[in-house]
């Protein structure tokens, strides 16, 4: 038969294999930019290209023609615009860590980091010792990783603490907390320019708000004037938080549990500076 003469085992596996070759580049290439603000510009790239079938769809030529546009213009603008993780895929690459895996931090290490937080932020807090510490979850926070000093060291309450004390090299900045490891410290963060900020927060305050409001990052600080402890997270800022109430809340969003704790009550403010209650 014509269909059994022209078939070609080889010829069809090959297909197949090809066909998981590529899913698994794109799957790694998804892997890469996940939790990065990489993913919202794909999105809008997704976006562009439903707004070009529709404007097809329904004859809108005008429309039509500024997506052509912008899809014709796309390529020199994704390499543009992902210059940063095209770099970081390469050295990946050229690392060999483009081929491993990635497992994310269980329970125990979870707890381990926290209660370190918990207690370096616990003293500092007595003895007045300004701190601003940035925990990355999902968005990616390399690009501010990168504006610091590189440290890529186990966490323990004794090094943040370190890293704190007044007239020390790296105590002005932030330190970012990546993968349960402390990645650098002396970071640049950005300063929120909401002009409904209370007046009487400084900058670490308005830093701690400015990454909330671009990463879904949880954010300690510790006032350098009073001692009082802050925590900040999806724009939104809680004051005075005592330390029980601070442990609770930055428990319930970092360790990971079956049964999540109900964080406390505590003075509650967003970035307008409203209390939420």
């Amino acid at each position: 038969m014509p269909f059994f003469e022209d078939f070609n085992i080889w010829k069809y596996l090959a297909s197949i294999v090809d066909i998981l070759l590529v899913s698994w580049v794109i799957y790694k290439l998804l892997n890469l930019i996940k939790g990065t603000k990489a993913v919202q510009l794909l999105k809008g790239i997704v976006v562009i290209l439903l707004i070009r079938v529709v404007s097809e769809f329904f004859g809108l030529n005008t429309l039509s023609w500024l997506t052509q546009q912008a899809i014709d213009w796309g390529f020199l603008a994704v390499i543009i615009i992902f210059q940063p993780e095209l770099r970081r895929a390469l050295e990946q690459l050229g690392r060999g860590r483009f081929f491993s895996r990635s497992n994310g931090p269980d329970d125990e290490e979870q707890e381990k980091m926290v209660d370190a937080i918990v207690k370096a932020t616990d003293y500092m807090a007595k003895r007045r010792i300004g701190a601003l510490i940035s925990i990355e979850r999902e968005t990616g926070m390399s690009d501010y990783i990168e504006t610091g000093i590189p440290l890529d060291a186990k966490i323990s309450s004794e090094l943040l603490i370190n890293i704190f004390i007044p007239n020390t090299p790296l105590h002005d900045g932030a330190v970012i907390i990546q993968k349960n490891n402390v990645a650098a410290a002396a970071c640049y963060l950005p300063l929120s320019e909401s002009p409904f900020i209370s007046k009487e927060l400084g900058t670490r305050h308005r830093a701690a708000l400015g990454i909330s409001e671009v990463t879904d990052s949880i954010t300690v600080v510790v006032s350098e004037e009073t001692g009082n402890i802050s925590l900040t997270k999806n724009g939104e800022l809680h004051r005075n938080l005592t330390l029980e109430g601070f442990k609770e809340l930055i428990s319930h969003d970092l360790i990971i549990t079956s049964t999540k704790v109900k964080p406390a009550s505590s003075a509650r403010w967003n970035w307008r500076g409203k209390n939420n209650g």
